[in-house]
């Protein structure tokens, strides 16, 4: 068989252990299962090692050896020669199957003991194709081009970027059949995500944060590579948001004050990272209650929708930028509003707000909410636009990077989620106006 590893991607899902055999260096055969395999490219795979067992033993002797792979959907079997290049202890390959391999273990009750020591990549030297009995691979659940391009035209129409971020999970959900998923965007901070979008599940989550390295999101974003798991998994799950506490800083702690939206121990899992270029954007994030939900098609479908995703939100952001000043103006007049003074508590180290005691927004985000709500209170102005906020040194945006759109859609969610009294709405490209339906009291600590 001439196809490469790529034509063969099917039957690595793990669903079926591969087998492998090698040779001592005194020529004595040896035969096991290898708890899973994973693609590299074309002429690559890699196997899990574990353990230094026999197969250890032999392959470290000797680098030559034959794997055995079975499609779990045809029942087609694939001989494969393969050699011996290097160990792998780090980086992409790795950590994609120590993510795998958890799931596995949680699945068979072997957490304690399946432990990714490496991945042994190999070089396939030769395929041929195991006569016997085949099936027909069941039909797939939605054509995976066909759903690539009506998402792509409906993500290559949105205006701005609330409505890219929004466009781009019902697509997932009406294209692609996958109605859990999430954005997140990576920090000013530069080591972790938050949520700015989310579908399909009970809480929004909007503003919950991830931090670098942590869970199937947190890995995907800290190696800029996909991480797909189909397997349910303690270890990559996710429960609450995972953020810094206050209390070192003596700050009220809102360590649970935004719930992680996603599923507490979803059955399948995958994040593929967003990036721009080099540079890393955020995470793009799917998951299910259904085992093995995701497969290569899916994965290479939502690589390809998180690099448009990526252009797309650098191109809208530099399409926010305007050049003209708002000019300062009174507080329009709203009928029907309850005249009790609403209460926002601004905590400066880290610019955390709270509205009537309950956690709002922080970070850059809060520091922008403070100094339009501050605007408001001592000037009565209502409007006001991007770029102003840009040169503001109070908001202390980064100089490369700053995701100001991105922190107006994490604040304007927000408040439609914890302040009805306050909005923001859109005037304009590039500008904005905030609405007020209560006094503002304003108080800094």
């Amino acid at each position: 068989m001439r196809a490469g590893v790529d034509a063969l991607r099917g039957a690595l899902d793990g669903s079926i252990p591969p087998i492998i055999a090698t040779v001592s260096r005194d020529g004595v055969p040896n035969v096991s299962y290898v708890s899973q395999m994973e693609y590299v490219d074309a002429s690559h795979v890699a196997l899990s090692y574990q353990f230094f067992n026999k197969t250890r033993e032999n392959i470290l002797a000797n680098p030559h050896a034959t794997a055995l792979i079975t499609d779990s959907d045809t029942g087609a079997g694939y001989r494969m020669s393969i050699q011996y290049l290097r160990t792998e202890m780090s980086g992409p390959v790795f950590e994609r199957m120590k993510a795998k391999l958890a799931g596995i273990a949680s699945y068979t009750g072997m957490a304690g003991v399946f432990r990714l020591q490496g991945a042994d990549i190999y070089q396939v030297l030769a395929i041929e194709t195991v006569p016997g009995e085949t099936v027909a691979p069941p039909p797939p659940r939605r054509n995976a081009m066909t759903a690539l391009r009506l998402t792509s035209s409906r993500m290559a129409a949105a205006a701005d970027l609330a409505q890219l971020f929004d466009e781009t999970l019902v697509a997932l959900a009406e294209e692609f059949d996958m109605p859990s998923s999430m954005v997140l965007l990576r920090d000013e901070s530069g080591d972790r995500l938050y949520t700015v979008a989310s579908r399909g599940y009970e809480q929004s989550g909007v503003g919950s944060e991830i931090p670098f390295g942590s869970g199937v999101i947190g890995v995907a974003a800290a190696h800029r590579t996909p991480i797909r798991i189909g397997y349910m998994t303690t270890e990559y799950a996710y429960g609450m948001a995972m953020r810094e506490s206050a209390l070192q800083a003596g700050l009220p702690s809102v360590q649970d004050e935004i719930p992680f939206p996603g599923r507490e121990m979803p059955a399948s899992q995958m994040a593929v990272p967003i990036l721009a270029g080099s540079e890393l954007l955020g995470v793009l994030y799917v998951d299910s209650d259904e085992k093995y939900r995701f497969g290569y098609a899916d994965e290479d479908a939502l690589a390809v929708l998180a690099n448009q995703l990526g252009a797309s939100l650098r191109a809208l952001q530099r399409g926010a930028e305007t050049a003209d000043e708002t000019a300062a103006q009174p507080a329009a007049a709203r009928d029907g509003g309850d005249c009790r003074p609403l209460r926002l508590r601004r905590y400066t180290e880290n610019d955390s707000v709270f509205v009537d005691g309950d956690y709002l927004i922080k970070g850059v985000a809060g520091a922008i909410f403070w100094k339009l709500a501050s605007d408001y209170t001592r000037h009565g102005r209502t409007d006001f636009s991007n770029r102003e906020l840009r040169l503001d040194p109070a908001i202390r945006l980064p100089d490369i990077d700053d995701n100001l759109e991105a922190r107006l859609i994490l604040l304007s969610r927000r408040l439609r989620e914890r302040c009805e009294a306050i909005a923001i709405e859109k005037t304009g490209r590039g500008r904005f106006r905030l609405c007020v339906a209560q006094p503002l009291e304003l108080q800094e600590n």
